[in-house]
């Protein structure tokens, strides 16, 4: 709505969410722009809900930082390159004891990050991602590892053999939810034999 409403009179905003939060924190306090009175009173309302709202979002993040520091597993967990406090927390605590899986492929599986299997006459051939299981924890993942794809896009340089491997042979798309099911695999042997995390060499 607050994009809307400046547009409407022809303040045109970036796309994203950030230009909207900067434009919103800034109402009242810039020179005033040119529309109705009517309308600058009704987009410094909105301006005030946005702004309450990310300053609880804030301090709701910074909680649940403050608690991933604090759980050992949630610490193990963050030193993964693309994962951190939040993504995190959402995986330590409904996981539990991640002994419960067998491997990490069924980790894996449980977050619906596995594709399925139609292999047949002796080819294998790997299907699409199922999508069932937790989706908040495979978007965190997913999110996460596309972060870390565009850093080795931009820095190709610092990005281990199979990060670089996979981003010049598969579709982006494709490649971070690789990434991400590998992550997902690599969380459970943290996790279950209270391993670190060890950077690959190359």
């Amino acid at each position: 709505m607050i994009r809307s409403i400046l547009r409407e009179f022809g303040h045109i905003l970036p796309t994203g969410i950030e230009p909207v939060s900067k434009s919103a924190r800034e109402h009242g306090t810039e020179e005033q722009l040119k529309m109705p009175e009517m309308a600058d009173g009704i987009l410094g309302v909105m301006c005030h809900q946005l702004n309450g709202l990310n300053a609880r979002i804030d301090g709701l993040t910074k909680l649940i930082e403050q608690h991933g520091w604090l759980d050992a597993d949630a610490r193990r967990v963050m030193r993964m390159p693309g994962v951190g406090p939040i993504t995190a927390s959402a995986i330590v605590a409904p996981i539990g004891d991640a002994k419960q899986f067998e491997t990490g492929r069924d980790l894996a599986a449980w977050l619906g990050m596995r594709p399925l299997n139609k292999s047949s006459g002796g080819k294998e051939r790997l299907g699409r991602i199922p999508k069932k299981g937790d989706r908040y924890i495979r978007r965190l993942l997913i999110i996460g590892m596309t972060s870390r794809a565009l850093m080795a896009k931009n820095k190709p340089e610092n990005a281990d053999t199979w990060t670089a491997r996979l981003l010049a042979e598969k579709p982006f798309r494709l490649a971070t939810v690789a990434m991400a099911n590998k992550s997902a695999r690599i969380i459970w042997a943290l996790l279950a034999k209270r391993e670190e995390y060890r950077r690959p060499i190359a």
